[in-house]
């Protein structure tokens, strides 16, 4: 049996195969497709300082605006997002059960059903199990009549279940990925007792993601939460192929990251990916930051005098918010949410642009990014 991270390379290969077949067929009829422009001006990955992991392009698409995050999204929207995205080159997908409690699921496996699995790469969630419950309405910040509840379980007997029930919900063949969702202090539902929680993980989710990804049953596991704690503790305890990190590494949050988490990642050879990198929509103009409406006192100031060197210089904060992301050797990919294909399009507008170098000397002679922070080479 292929060893884990055999599987890995096999995957992320077939994975740039696929992705490269178009290109391809395309050179052969002397055409110059706008699909192969597109593909060439996203960040790649390699070189990457970690062998684990990754997609081809550095960039990928999160799927909570799929789930109803603060308003109900249409099918149409959703289908018409997800068509954007894959045009604009995008082929790496994440997902969760908790995401509209089955909802984002849904979706993205509809488009996913008459796609090859070789040319993308998809990643979901363990922790919560899913129960149908025609009583329920809207649950926190998903919207509509969902007729789901939920319990959290981080057993290994949970984690079986959980997959087993994404596998049915979107009709995939495969995850790539598997993320251990939430267990982390800034969970509401949990507070310090997500070290209670933690303890169930490490005993029963770790373990069992191990034993499934040696079984290659799925590609990888790793940690998908909003804390840099439970992601040390995770590297510590186990054997992590990745780590979704959210909400802590952004254009204007970032010191904490590059202290612990990134000198961490090194140590153990585990890539991250970058979640909420817009702040939760903040960075491209929302009056949400981090999934609240709170503002800490000084934020908007220092997101608009950003914006206004951005303006400046010829580009513009979100796409200045996300190459920043991107830019770390220790980064495989981030993924920005999107409700809309306008939203997609501009995403992969702001991935493939080019920022001229003096921007970010600008933003570290105001101390507005730390002097160490990696910003992204030129193209």
């Amino acid at each position: 049996m292929a060893s884990r991270r055999d599987f890995l390379a096999l995957s992320a290969v077939a994975a740039a195969a696929g992705m490269a077949a178009p290109r391809l067929m395309a050179a052969e009829k002397g055409s110059d497709s706008d699909q192969g422009r597109r593909d060439e001006a996203l960040p790649n990955n390699p070189p990457l300082t970690m062998d684990r992991f990754p997609p081809e392009h550095k960039y990928g698409v999160g799927g909570t605006q799929m789930g109803n995050m603060y308003r109900v999204t249409s099918d149409e929207e959703a289908r018409a997002m997800l068509a954007a995205a894959w045009e604009g080159g995008a082929r790496y997908f994440d997902t969760s059960p908790w995401y509209g409690l089955g909802l984002s699921e849904r979706r993205l496996g509809h488009f996913l059903f008459d796609r090859d699995p070789s040319q993308y790469l998809l990643s979901t969630k363990v922790g919560r199990l899913l129960t149908p419950d025609a009583s329920v309405e809207s649950v926190g910040m998903w919207k509509g009549h969902l007729r789901t509840d939920y319990r959290y379980d981080y057993s290994a007997d949970g984690v079986r279940r959980s997959i087993e029930d994404s596998l049915q919900r979107m009709g995939v063949s495969k995850i790539d990925l598997v993320y251990i969702h939430d267990l982390a202090p800034s969970n509401e539902d949990m507070g310090e007792k997500w070290k209670d929680y933690f303890e169930i993980a490490r005993k029963g989710a770790i373990p069992e993601l191990e034993r499934l990804r040696d079984e290659g049953i799925i590609g990888g596991w790793g940690m998908g939460v909003n804390d840099i704690e439970p992601s040390l503790a995770a590297m510590e305890a186990g054997d992590p192929d990745v780590i979704l990190q959210a909400t802590q590494y952004t254009l204007l949050n970032h010191r904490d990251a590059l202290d612990r988490l990134f000198p961490a990642c090194r140590r153990h050879n585990v890539p991250l990916v970058i979640g909420a990198p817009l702040g939760s929509g903040f960075l491209a103009g929302s009056t949400h930051w981090m999934y609240d409406t709170s503002i800490p006192e000084g934020l908007e100031q220092k997101r608009d005098r950003i914006s206004a060197i951005a303006e400046a210089h010829g580009t513009d904060l979100r796409t200045a918010a996300l190459q920043f992301t991107a830019a770390p050797d220790v980064v495989g990919a981030t993924i920005p949410g999107a409700r809309t294909a306008e939203h997609a399009r501009e995403n992969d507008a702001s991935m493939t642009a080019d920022i001229p170098a003096d921007f970010w000397t600008a933003l570290k002679s105001e101390g507005l990014i730390e002097e160490d922070a990696p910003v992204p080479v030129q193209r």
